[in-house]
């Protein structure tokens, strides 16, 4: 058929001061906002239209590379153009676009200013004089550009909170405003510059993901579909045509387009890639096109003539002439596994002779995808084995089974292709050819076969491994590494034991790629099969000290060995981790070799480059989080000198450049990262007085590294000050005074929402640790919180762990809480109403919900617990409404595991605390007795939980 029919779609699932703030009445923010206002899922946009999100294919469950287009030279410099308050004339905005990318700083800073005047004066109208720009061939295609790209701009950004507050933006203009722009928009379309039709293209589809969700714009796919039928259209037409519409289908979500349109889509688009188009730049728009109409397609898969025609059209696409044409066919082949697994089954032998004929004979940039094919299938199955993992007898027959049964094919093809290596490629991390796709394949096929790949992959190692060429002999250990996760110990181990001492003469090897790659197949070999208390380990007291000498040797490699060199240690220390002392001992002589080597590993030449500096700080610290600390901790006392020495050198540092600051940076917080393992190390045992005793000298260094970061606070700094509070206990509230202005600017640090999240958690460290002493600090701590909250801008995911900080501050300062109660009640109330029933279509808004309704439940569990006593009754007035909410959650089957735990245990402590005033309260609301027997059928954290929660209830009840 040369049309889709319209069908019923399926629904779809120095000394630094500060003051403490005044414990007298907070000023605390009055109505509560919407608690998550303005945020949801917001992929990646905004910027620059050279680098921009939009137009791109959707990432994949397994985005295996990474590339970077090119940026096309600035235009010449336009006349002088004198200072705008305002624009008056079109001729006004063609001058101040030029002047903005002139390479005059001076002229660019005053057009980019008068852009910003007007834009702030006028938007409606800036933004029309935006598109008229865009529109007018006369008009020089450099301006139209920069005006496409501002346009862009001011309708997407890639912050979700910034994002949403632009799409408001929009909505509000007049609508004769938005019509004229949308009208020059589908106008440019037809421009003969390309440039400004690509531009065109993506503001309409960032124009579409803000009005088709509120049913706006009906006519867009219909005027966008009848560019492509009417009488005599361009091929420039048909092109921009074609990539507005898969612009518009990456952006918006399946729900926003009827079936009807569906199928309109996909006819346009499975036309424009037919033989008989001539224009290859069409052909090729319309395979993209249908790369992101795809994700609309379920019915039309559903149905098998659609789904076969669809399918031929593409593997005929697959073998055309033009390179960049196949490669996007194997695009949508990759996509069609990994959305469309389960129709795969009648196309796979002819899949299969494409793919092995473009990894053969094709270009790269096309074996690369036809390799990612596989990879897809992979995932795909991978995921189905672990969803029927530990179900007995679960109906497996989703998993087709595709890679089992083309294994005796499939991996001699990817075993050949690893030895087409580059000459060098070790040197650069981010190298992506076909070499390494296909060892990300076998890695993928063994987690998805298991043992069934060690019999086809062993003969090829066993017959390159000591081949004169090193190109057979990276190769085979490459492919040695990649199977070692996913077959079975008992199939694994013999040949590991066979081949390590093998693997270890390697590091000698006088090729550096082989030593790169057989140093990371050393961390495989610890990261998944070394475990000391096996039967048959593969580390014994017998090899380690070899195996030490080996990597500790070559640690003093090439930076990009020597970092994955690091990388084993880590791995070889953390097979000690959940062992007991005495086993972990034997890495105890050692330690002050390792830890010598590590410390001098990141002074090498470009280590920074190599990410060996992290590598080697990350193995240090878990070769102190396993040791034996009975037997170490003056080894470890002298580690802590040494890594406050080299953190106070650097604030010696000179900095000269943004590069310079970034660096600094980066080592303090790998500093810090080292110290948050040592101080709990120590602290926790014999030896913890050599924390009290550094701990001044501690606090000073870590508020230093506040001070020389300005306006910003360091995570990681932020971080080691809540391991050191937890180490040293009431003590540290001398220190309060001096941090707490950092702590404040932490929280109230909106952009950078990791930095405001972890303070958050320090605040939680810090009233576990001082309990009532963190009174005098609770005031600004409540403010600030309570202002997060209520602030739209601030990354919804740090708002969770606030809820459950008011639980923490409620449990340290008591029934001093209730001063609070009036501004954060209000607060857990609003938040809990919009959380009774989650949309169980969207798997993030269900996870983050689920995070949410935790954190309330663990909020309201530490304020009751908090308030327990003479005040219990001030609990009274929201205990009814808590009722109701857990209810709700109770009956919602989309609550995880920690919600239902937190659930339980917020009723436990509702009747802890009230008492027997909360006898017909529990009469009420009967629905805990069937919650607490879903229970039993818990883990057993859960079931102690419940039955503790009845055991409370009944006491209430009956008292």
């Amino acid at each position: 058929p040369t049309e889709l029919q319209s069908k019923p779609r399926a629904q779809n699932p120095q000394t630094l001061t500060a003051t403490p703030p005044d414990p007298a009445e907070p000023q605390l923010p009055g109505r509560p906002a919407v608690i998550g206002a303005g945020e949801g899922r917001c992929r990646e946009g905004g910027g620059d239209l050279r680098d921009t999100g939009t137009g791109g294919t959707r990432p994949l469950k397994s985005e295996r590379a990474s590339c970077r287009g090119a940026v096309k030279p600035p235009p010449q410099p336009p006349k002088r153009l004198a200072t705008h308050q305002h624009v008056d004339t079109a001729m006004d905005i063609t001058q101040i676009l030029l002047a903005a990318q002139s390479p005059d700083g001076n002229l660019r800073s005053v057009a980019e200013s008068s852009l910003k005047l007007f834009q702030e004066q006028n938007l409606p109208r800036f933004l029309l004089s935006l598109s008229v720009e865009l529109s007018n061939d006369g008009r020089p295609p450099e301006s139209r550009r920069l005006a496409g790209i501002i346009l862009k701009n001011t309708l997407d950004a890639k912050d979700c909170s910034r994002k949403e507050l632009l799409g408001q933006q929009w909505v509000s203009l007049d609508l004769s405003i938005k019509s004229r722009i949308k009208e020059s928009l589908l106008l440019t379309l037809g421009s003969s510059v390309p440039d400004a039709r690509q531009a065109s293209s993506q503001v309409i589809a960032k124009v579409a993901s803000i009005e088709m969700p509120r049913r706006e714009w009906p006519d867009l796919i219909a005027k966008l579909l009848g560019n492509m039928t009417q009488q005599g259209a361009s091929a420039p037409l048909k092109q921009a045509t074609l990539e507005a519409l898969g612009y518009v289908c990456e952006e918006i979500s399946p729900e926003h387009l009827e079936q009807d349109q569906v199928n309109a889509v996909l006819t346009a688009v499975v036309q424009g890639m037919n033989q008989a188009e001539l224009s290859v730049e069409v052909r090729l728009a319309a395979v993209k096109a249908l790369y992101n109409a795809l994700y609309f397609a379920d019915s039309n898969f559903a149905n098998d003539m659609e789904r076969n025609y669809i399918m031929k059209v593409i593997c005929e696409t697959a073998v055309s002439n033009e390179v960049e044409i196949r490669q996007a066919a194997f695009e949508c082949l990759v996509a069609i596994a990994s959305i469309y697994y389960m129709h795969l089954e009648p196309y796979m032998q002819t899949v299969f002779n494409l793919t092995s004929n473009a990894v053969k004979g094709d270009e790269e940039s096309v074996a690369l995808q036809a390799i990612e094919f596989w990879s897809t299938v992979c995932d795909e199955e991978i995921q189905l084995q672990e969803e029927y993992e530990g179900y007995d007898n679960a109906d497996s027959s989703a998993n087709f089974r595709f890679i089992e049964k083309a294994l005796p094919s499939l991996v001699p093809m990817l075993l050949e292709t690893l030895l087409k290596q580059e000459e060098d490629q070790e040197q650069d991390d981010n190298v992506w050819n076909i070499s390494m796709s296909s060892g990300t394949c076998l890695g993928l096929i063994a987690k998805a076969v298991g043992d069934a790949i060690v019999p086809l992959v062993m003969p090829f190692v066993e017959a390159n491994i000591t081949n004169p060429d090193w190109h057979c002999r990276e190769a085979a250990t490459f492919a040695f590494g990649s199977i070692l996760d996913g077959p079975s110990l008992p199939k694994l181990a013999p040949l590991v034991h066979a081949g390590l001492d093998f693997l270890l003469n390697a590091m000698k090897d006088p090729n550096s790629q082989v030593k790169d790659t057989t140093a990371w197949t050393l961390g495989r070999v610890f990261e998944f099969l070394h475990s000391p208390t096996s039967v048959n380990p593969i580390v014994t007291s017998g090899n380690l000290t070899r195996i030490m000498t080996v990597l500790l040797e070559s640690s003093k490699d090439a930076p990009n060995v020597a970092e994955k060199v690091c990388g084993a240690i880590y791995f070889l220390a953390q097979g000690y981790e959940n062992t007991a002392d005495s086993i972990s001992s034997v890495l105890t002589p050692y330690l002050p070799s390792v830890i010598t080597t590590l410390l001098s590993a990141p002074d090498c030449a470009d280590a920074t480059h190599f990410r060996l500096r992290s590598s080697a700080y990350e193995a240090l610290n878990e070769i102190v989080r396993v040791s034996n600390i009975d037997e170490t901790s003056s080894i470890i006392g002298q580690l802590l000198q040494e890594v406050m020495r080299r953190l106070n050198l650097t604030f010696d540092l000179e900095i000269f450049s943004p590069g310079d600051k970034e660096n600094q940076s980066d080592l303090q917080a790998l500093l810090c990262g080292v110290l948050q393992v040592i101080v709990p190390k120590l602290s926790n045992s014999d030896a913890e007085s050599i924390i009290t005793q550094n701990a001044d000298r501690l606090m000073f260094l870590f508020l230093r590294v506040f001070a020389c970061h300005g306006s910003t606070v360091h995570e990681e700094a932020m971080l080691a000050i809540g391991v050191l509070a937890d180490a040293i206990g009431p003590d540290f509230v001398k220190y309060m005074p001096e941090f707490f202005k950092y702590l404040e600017a932490g929280l109230q640090n909106h952009e950078e929402y990791q930095v405001c999240s972890i303070s958050v958690g320090v605040v939680g460290d810090i009233c576990r640790t001082l309990e009532d002493k963190v009174l005098p600090f609770c005031d600004g701590i409540m403010t600030v919180l309570l202002k997060d909250l209520s602030n739209p801008m601030l990354n919804r995911s740090v708002k969770p762990p606030i809820f459950s900080c008011f639980g923490d501050i409620a449990l340290a300062i008591g029934e001093n809480f209730e001063k609070y109660l009036p501004y954060a009640m209000p607060m857990l109330q609003g938040a809990a109403e919009l959380l009774v029933v989650l949309d169980q279509s969207d798997d993030d808004m269900v996870h983050y919900g689920n995070q949410l309704r935790r954190g309330i439940f663990e909020a309201y569990s530490g304020i009751l617990q908090g308030i327990k006593g003479p005040k219990a009754q001030l609990m009274v007035p929201y205990a009814t409404h808590l009722l109701q909410f857990t209810e709700a959650v109770y009956k919602d089957g989309s609550r995880d595991e920690s919600v239902t735990k937190a659930a339980v245990a917020v009723l436990g402590d509702l009747a802890d605390t009230l008492g027997p005033i909360s006898k017909d309260l529990f009469r009420n609301h009967l629905f805990h007795v069937e919650f607490f027997r879903e229970c039993l059928d818990s883990d057993e954290e859960v079931r102690e939980a419940a039955s503790w929660a009845q055991g409370m209830i009944n006491q209430a009840v009956v008292a």
